[in-house]
């Protein structure tokens, strides 16, 4: 059972190996208010204001801060269904875009996020905002792994929900595209997409991704190479190309 003090070297390993912009997203559901780790901030209690659970998001990755977001601080209606914190109010636009999944009413009272390098909690999940060559190198942890691909449903809309939902009931990783409101009122980038890793498969994500990165280190460098034709290859791909009756070299 990994310690937060692993969870920790779990997200400074990640940002350093991927090179990430923002920190990697420690997020936890709340039980009780006894769950709220000490020195959380709490939007409208604290602060006077309420926000956006994307924007929340946000706060935690780019200025690292710990902010626990419950029933009276959320701004935005689908968090608040899909994380069972209300009741459903049996409205006519709600019953029309309300197919996002949800946890059970009542289960939980809020949700809290913190830089996972940092986080003096344990997460249920974690929320990586990456770009797609960053992308390619989790993903390729899991297929290298555990023989398995990352499968994933997209939705253009509400990413609060489907980065976090399906991910703690299925236990399973996730691609999230960011949604409208992530771009217009929390800052995500035109490049940015969301990869959500359950608690139980952090620390192999983690070393996978750093073991890869040091042998990336140790590869050859073709990054000033612009579309080289004919180039190098390994003498596997040689081999089949004879097998098959095409050139060999080039």
């Amino acid at each position: 059972m990994p310690s937060i003090s692993d969870y920790n070297r779990y997200g400074e390993e990640l940002e350093r190996a991927l090179l990430l912009k923002t920190a990697p997203i420690a997020v936890k559901m709340l039980e009780k208010e006894a769950d709220i780790p000490e020195g959380a901030i709490r939007p409208k209690r604290d602060r006077g204001y309420h926000l956006a659970q994307c924007q929340a998001f946000a706060m935690t990755r780019r200025q690292r801060i710990t902010i626990a977001m419950l029933k009276e601080d959320h701004w935005c209606w689908a968090p608040l269904m899909a994380y069972g914190m209300v009741e459903d109010p049996h409205d006519a636009f709600v019953d029309a875009h309300t197919s996002f999944p949800r946890f059970e009413y009542g289960k939980y009272i809020g949700i809290v996020t913190g830089p996972l390098s940092s986080a003096k909690f344990e997460p249920d999940l974690v929320l990586i905002y990456s770009n797609t060559a960053q992308l390619r190198d989790l993903i390729s942890i899991p297929k290298f792994q555990e023989k398995t691909l990352v499968k994933s449903e997209f939705d253009p809309i509400d990413s609060c929900v489907y980065s976090v939902v399906p991910v703690l009931t299925g236990g399973q990783y996730r691609i999230t595209l960011p949604d409208p409101g992530e771009y217009s009122r929390a800052m995500a980038g035109d490049d940015e997409i969301i990869f959500s890793v359950p608690k139980d498969k952090l620390e192999k994500l983690a070393e996978g991704v750093k073991r890869s990165a040091e042998m990336k280190r140790n590869a050859d460098d073709w990054s000033h190479l612009l579309l080289r034709p004919d180039f190098p290859r390994p003498d596997f791909y040689k081999e089949l190309f004879k097998k098959w009756g095409l050139d060999v070299e080039g």
